[in-house]
């Protein structure tokens, strides 16, 4: 999912740079929002899935700290390293997404931008 949303990003990176350029119409522009509105959903959703499974990990990483506090069951340690080993990742990959996400975002909006710019001359 990384590599697709970095591959899109860069796309419409060049949308937009095109747009700016004036080397759009505003039909082309219209269509290239609508498409990515459905690619920004389909992020968003991928994005929620990982928030989730995110905090899942964060939530039983602190309670096996947490048993490992109350009950002194050394064991619990070495579950603990690997919920931490698996977390690690899981962040990395949200922040990834979200961060990716809001770059759409303002891709989106300068289309918009533009579109309103069009239609004013």
């Amino acid at each position: 999912m990384e590599k697709r949303l970095l591959n899109y990003m860069a796309y419409m990176k060049g949308i937009s740079e095109k747009a700016q350029k004036g080397e759009l119409t505003p039909d082309e522009i219209a269509l290239y929002r609508k498409q990515s509105l459905v690619q920004i959903g389909f992020f968003q959703h991928e994005r929620f899935i990982h928030l989730i499974v995110t905090m899942t990990f964060a939530l039983m990483t602190v309670m096996t700290l947490m048993g490992i506090c109350v009950t002194g069951y050394m064991p619990l340690i070495a579950l603990m390293v690997l919920l931490l080993i698996l977390l690690v990742p899981y962040i990395r990959h949200y922040y990834i997404l979200e961060n990716g996400t809001q770059t759409l975002y303002r891709y989106y909006d300068s289309l918009e931008e533009i579109k309103w710019s069009e239609t004013a001359r």
